[in-house]
């Protein structure tokens, strides 16, 4: 059920973007050519998952592993070739492991975040991609001291998820436009959270996660990327995520370090040693999607940082998320001096992205389905009360 603080105004406002969602067929992403290759054979997989992956050839024992978990209305192969995730993995020398959700589980191709079976250790779809990252570690003998995990929207919120139920499996993620984990146990919940961003204490929210994990760290450190003009997970939500993750890394209530990357604000959290365990970035005019430098692009970004191709929800404006964080986590070494150089844009990034790739035309493929017909009847009700 909705929340009742809801108010009338408030459902009105988003209408419009329930009945697009709720009035459109699903639409069946395109599968681009790609690198990456299925493997059927892994188990246990209770969430009845797919599983991709890319492995440059001759890759040394002792390499990283990335887990790329796309958006919704998105599959694995759309989702690498916008962001450009094995490019960089054939360049740099690191595997690559990408769930796909199947319309079976979820209509709109979105990671049941929200489902708590779904999220949990064993049982659902996390314990499915827990599986996949055991099998590309026996097969390729991957380093498990190097495992990373990002995600847009849905699969960003699963990527925290990850990072809160399982936090020794991981070094570092990066969560794109998702939700602190525990922002909803249901699908009017998550409607309420994307919309409205669930507040809670800081203690509450790692709470949360400690209580998920069986465990109180140590925790992977974490990248929060967000569009300030991202309408279907509002901006509200990075800080919730930044509430859950000071508190987790014991730095509740400290100023954060602020600065400025690619011309758009930063702050940064470090630890006693000195090393950067939360970093949150804002991206202004960006709305919901992940950032990419595609090359002959936007402006922004030097030639190695530019990847990918701008489709729905990722989104060309001249800042390559993908580059960023892989170099975060030390699958990079910058190509020269000053990877952080502040460079305002001449105009919103909004405004130089291509047409194609406007979030606010498709709202809806950041939701689930079964997530809006959870809270199509609630919403009814509701409205009928207030008349």
């Amino acid at each position: 059920m909705l929340p009742p603080r809801l108010s009338l105004a408030e459902l009105s406002r988003h209408r419009k973007g329930w009945r697009r969602l709720l009035g459109a067929d699903t639409p069946k992403p395109p599968r681009p050519r790609t690198r990456l290759r299925e493997m059927r054979d892994f188990q246990p997989n209770p969430g009845a998952l797919r599983m991709f992956h890319y492995v440059p050839a001759e890759l040394p024992a002792g390499a990283p592993l990335v887990v790329v978990l796309h958006g919704c209305g998105q599959n694995a192969p759309l989702y690498d070739h916008g962001t450009g995730w094995s490019v960089l993995a054939a360049r740099h020398r690191f595997a690559l492991l990408c769930p796909e959700q199947q319309p079976a589980n979820n209509a709109r191709l979105c990671f049941n975040w929200f489902r708590p079976e779904d999220v949990a250790r064993e049982g659902g779809e996390l314990e499915s991609i827990l599986a996949m990252i055991d099998w590309m570690q026996r097969r390729h003998r991957l380093d498990p001291a190097r495992m990373h995990v990002t995600g847009l929207s849905a699969g960003g919120a699963m990527a925290a998820a990850l990072l809160s139920v399982a936090p020794e499996r991981f070094a570092a993620g990066a969560v794109i436009a998702g939700l602190p984990f525990g922002a909803a146990r249901s699908g009017g919940e998550a409607l309420h959270a994307m919309f409205h961003a669930r507040r809670r204490r800081a203690a509450d929210w790692a709470g949360l996660a400690r209580a998920a994990a069986g465990r109180d760290g140590p925790w992977p450190r974490i990248a929060i990327w967000q569009g300030d003009a991202d309408e279907t997970v509002v901006p509200g939500n990075a800080l919730e995520l930044e509430k859950q993750w000071t508190a987790l890394h014991g730095l509740e209530g400290t100023a954060p370090e602020l600065d400025t990357a690619d011309g758009h604000p930063r702050r940064r959290w470090r630890d006693a040693g000195g090393r950067v365990v939360v970093e949150s970035l804002r991206i202004a005019g960006l709305e919901h999607g992940t950032p990419i430098a595609a090359p002959r692009g936007a402006e922004g970004g030097h030639g190695g940082m530019r990847l990918g191709s701008a489709s729905a929800h990722v989104l060309d404006v001249g800042v390559s998320s993908t580059w960023r964080i892989a170099q975060s986590w030390g699958l990079i070494r910058p190509s020269r001096p000053g990877t952080v150089r502040p460079q305002p844009p001449k105009s919103p990034a909004v405004a130089r992205k291509p047409r194609r790739a406007r979030a606010r035309t498709a709202p809806a493929l950041g939701l689930g389905w079964q997530l809006a017909m959870a809270s199509v009847a609630s919403l009814g009700r509701m409205l009928r009360r207030r008349r």
